[in-house]
C-alpha cells in the first residue's frame, strides 16, 4: 500500500509538473548507482518542494527523513507515512531518525536527507561554503553507504502561485554530484565524520558551480 501511494503520488506530481514547470536536470544517473544497494540522497533546502522534484526525478522510492513538525496534524502524519517519509525531531532527540535511517539503508533503500536542517539562503548555505549538520555522515559511516549531493535551485519561486499555473513560466534546475564515500576506518567516528562532512561540503560546491555553468545562471540570481 506505501509503495503504491508514492508511486500513485509521484505520477500524480509528474504530470503537474510537466504541465506547469519547465526542469533541467543533470546527471540523475548517479542516484542509481549499478551495484544497487543503499544510498544517501544529501540535498539542498530553498523551499519546501524540493522533496517531491527530487522523487520525480529519480526511479527509486525515496525515503524522505522529514521534520517532526510535519506529522502534528493527522492528515500530514497519514500522508508521509503512506509515502514511506519519517520524522526527525531536530530540536530535540535526533537519535530514533538516525537510527531509522541507519536501517532502512543497509536493507538497501534509499534515503533523502536535507543536512543544512532546514530551508537555508544566502550565505548560510552549504552552495556557498557554510558547514552543513553532520547527521548524514554519521549515517554514512554506520553504515558504509555513499552520499550524493542533490542541488536544486528555483523552488523558492514555487511558493507563490503564477508558476503553478498551465503555461509552464516555473523553471527549476537540478544536478546530482558525484558520491562521497565514507572514510577507511580512522581513529574515531567523530573524526571520520568531520573528514567525511567537509569533502561532502566541497563537493556540493563544485556541483553547484558546474550547474551554474551548464545553465548560465549566475550566483547573484540564487538566494
Amino acid at each position: 500500500m506505501g509503495e503504491l501511494f508514492y508511486r500513485s503520488s509521484v505520477m500524480m506530481g509528474k504530470c503537474v509538473r510537466r504541465l506547469c514547470i519547465r526542469q533541467t536536470v543533470l546527471d540523475r544517473e548517479r542516484a542509481h548507482p549499478p551495484a544497487g544497494g543503499g544510498l544517501i540522497l544529501a540535498c539542498t533546502h530553498l523551499s519546501h518542494v524540493e522533496p517531491f522534484l527530487i522523487s520525480e526525478a529519480v526511479r527509486r522510492q525515496v525515503r524522505w527523513m522529514a521534520r517532526i513538525e510535519f506529522y502534528r496534524w493527522r492528515l500530514g502524519a497519514a500522508i508521509l507515512n503512506l509515502g514511506g517519509a519519517f520524522p526527525i525531531d531536530r530540536f530535540g532527540q535526533s537519535l530514533p531518525a538516525v537510527r531509522t535511517a541507519i536501517r532502512l539503508v543497509d536493507g538497501g533503500h534509499l534515503v533523502g536527507i536535507f543536512p543544512e536542517g532546514g530551508v537555508v539562503q544566502g550565505r548560510l548555505s552549504v552552495l556557498r561554503g557554510a558547514p552543513i549538520k553532520q547527521g548524514v555522515c554519521t549515517i554514512a559511516v554506520a553504515t558504509r553507504a555513499p552520499v550524493v549531493p542533490v542541488v536544486v535551485l528555483g523552488t523558492e519561486k514555487l511558493n507563490h502561485i503564477r508558476p503553478w499555473l498551465p503555461i509552464r513560466s516555473g523553471r527549476i534546475w537540478m544536478a546530482f554530484g558525484r558520491d562521497v564515500l565514507p572514510p577507511a576506518r580512522g581513529p574515531s567516528r567523530r573524526a571520520d565524520r568531520a573528514e567525511m562532512a567537509a569533502r561532502l561540503q566541497a563537493e556540493f560546491v563544485r556541483t553547484y558551480q558546474h550547474l551554474l555553468q551548464e545553465t548560465g545562471l549566475k550566483d547573484e540570481q540564487v538566494p
